[in-house]
């Protein structure tokens, strides 16, 4: 499910957008089963998204909509979904080069067990043998057997080698997997999921450390304009140029990420209050200095301007408490006429 849609179900629309989702599914003739609710309530998020134009299109043509046919959706347009295809598919070629592994390596193992053998009889023989051709035969048959089990040891050896290298790959492929799940696939930031998994572990470590952290939230000023005006492309122009501007600004330790629809997020470690209101002014600056053109029809978008509220977190503060002080300061930022940012410190001291 799509971050905005996932945004809209913690809010109040949301037991609207499930019932919305369940009539439309009555009306299609669609079971309401958990898969084809995930599958309805991000069509009517997200309408004019790659899946809710998939599924337009399917009912247009009267195609029969399957438990095959959720499935093939959910692997395709649900990222959940899609991770956990990839980790089957994963766990299957690791299960097939592990047994593959094992069985080489008994196979060495019966052949180590035979050389001993063969060494033993060797030793008999050669107590018992009288001449040269006795002896002869014994160090041929020795000859022989060296032979194979050195054949048997290389063929290990290589087996372990392209296993090593199989795992190696799966490995990357996995944690390519991984990063993207936790990214937003619009702006290349990283996701409501990866930013929530983030901010919780910042400020453990702040807590461990007794060190700073900040975090602020920036909100698109009259994005609905966009979508209403130009068509929900334009926005995600719009939401990209954004993203763009605090990707730059986001250098390590700091962290940028998509909070949700046209909500931003930005972890500040280790910075002071006056280094992190500097960095977000520099940030509301840039991002209105610019007058965008719509690509398709170089239209005039006129300038993007964000609100932004900040916090700096207090000794012992939760993550929750931390993101709810600076979500007050971003509304705080809104109230008082947009394009601004605001700290939650300051709205303290002004109490």
């Amino acid at each position: 499910m799509s971050e905005a849609v996932e945004a809209t179900l913690r809010g109040p629309e949301a037991y609207s957008l499930a019932r919305r989702a369940v009539e439309a599914m009555e009306a299609a003739s669609v079971w309401p089963t958990p898969l084809n609710f995930e599958l309805w309530l991000q069509y009517l998020g997200e309408p004019e998204g790659a899946l809710g134009r998939e599924i337009e299109r399917m009912m247009a043509a009267g195609e029969p909509f399957t438990e095959a046919t959720a499935e093939m959706l959910a692997a395709e347009y649900l990222p959940r979904a899609r991770l956990t295809e990839e980790i089957r598919d994963a766990g299957r070629v690791l299960d097939r080069e592990l047994s593959s592994v094992s069985e080489a390596i008994s196979r060495a193992h019966r052949a180590q067990s035979d050389y001993g053998r063969t060494l033993e009889g060797a030793a008999g023989s050669l107590e018992a043998a009288d001449g040269a051709p006795q002896l002869q035969a014994i160090v041929s048959g020795l000859s022989d057997a060296t032979h194979k089990i050195k054949q048997d040891n290389d063929a290990l050896e290589k087996k372990l080698e392209q296993s090593t290298r199989e795992i190696a790959r799966l490995s990357e492929h996995l944690e390519q997997v991984r990063r993207d799940s936790m990214t937003d696939a619009l702006t290349n930031l990283a996701n409501r999921k990866a930013f929530d998994e983030e901010l919780e572990s910042a400020c453990e470590a702040a807590l461990a450390k007794g060190a700073r952290l900040s975090l602020a939230v920036l909100d698109i000023d009259h994005f609905k304009r966009f979508n209403d005006t130009w068509g929900h492309q334009t926005g995600d122009q719009v939401l990209r140029y954004v993203a763009s501007v605090l990707a730059k600004a986001a250098k390590a330790p700091r962290i940028a990420a998509r909070y949700g629809g046209e909500e931003f997020a930005m972890i500040f470690p280790l910075e002071s209050l006056p280094e992190v209101e500097a960095a977000l002014e520099g940030i509301r600056r840039e991002i209105g200095s610019r007058a965008l053109r719509r690509r398709s029809t170089n239209d005039d978008l006129g300038a993007v301007t964000v609100s932004i509220g900040f916090a700096h977190r207090r000794g012992g503060e939760s993550a929750a408490s931390l993101l709810g002080r600076a979500d007050a300061a971003l509304y705080a930022s809104k109230r008082s006429g947009r394009n601004r940012v605001t700290c939650a410190e300051w709205l303290d001291d002004a109490a």
